[in-house]
């Protein structure tokens, strides 16, 4: 949710221009730091060591006095917060969640700040207390910005490139997984809609290697080719 003064309507942003910025900054923390060679990706280096972001846990929810805020971005004070109700060290089983929000937040850093009129008060619409000008909230999903940030932290977390290498890894080659018998079965199992796209047990596997959630992963896979929800047509090309 956006509460700040915007300079301007977001541009729209093709997916391979969000994914171009993403490998962008991984370029760029990869020239200060090393190469990153393996998964996961270091979300929590890049923000503060690499951009040199404030970066804390704070109970957000409480502070904007909504139940769904999850991250808010600060960008005269160039800091960063993420909900404590996603802090890995107290919430484990929230980690995959906690670094797709940090992620998110970063999206909003690269593709977003530059919308917003550098106010030192930064006033909010909600009052006239000093407030960050991107706030994160689970009910703002179709927001540009939202929707762009989100996307930004999939490409971030799940880079292409060490996901195929993963992938080959694993199956040995880079062949798509058709995965609509094995969704069936799960979705028979737990009694889900047939349309339903339960996560299938090789995304739930790169899932614990990226350190990010089953979902996400799954969604990646699925962008990228590698799981197929439905079963190949007969190809028109015959040797």
């Amino acid at each position: 949710m956006i509460i700040g003064v915007v300079m301007e309507k977001p541009k729209f942003l093709k997916p391979e221009e969000i994914e171009n910025a993403s490998l962008k900054l991984i370029a760029q923390y990869e020239r200060k730091f090393g190469a990153v060679i393996k998964p996961p990706i270091p979300v929590e280096e890049i923000l503060e060591a690499h951009l040199e972001l404030g970066f804390d846990f704070e109970d957000l929810a409480g502070a904007f006095g909504v139940d769904d805020v999850l991250g808010a971005t600060w960008i005269q004070e160039r800091r960063v917060a993420v909900d404590q109700s996603l802090d890995p060290l107290e919430y484990p089983a929230k980690e995959g969640r906690y670094r797709f929000t940090v992620a998110h937040e970063l999206g909003h850093w690269e593709l977003h700040r530059h919308y917003f009129l550098a106010d030192a008060a930064q006033l909010s619409l909600f009052d006239e207390e000093p407030k960050p000008p991107i706030v994160c909230r689970t009910s703002s999903r179709k927001d540009p910005m939202e929707w762009q940030a989100d996307h930004f932290a999939g490409y971030l977390l799940m880079p292409g490139d060490l996901v195929f290498n993963a992938w080959e890894a694993i199956h040995g080659n880079r062949e798509p997984y058709i995965a609509k018998r094995e969704m069936a079965d799960l979705s028979s199992k737990w009694g889900l809609a047939e349309n339903a796209q339960p996560i299938v047990e090789t995304a739930r596997t790169l899932a614990r290697e990226f350190n990010v959630s089953g979902q996400a992963m799954q969604i990646r896979l699925i962008g990228l080719g590698l799981i197929k929800t439905k079963q190949p047509g007969p190809d028109l090309f015959y040797n």
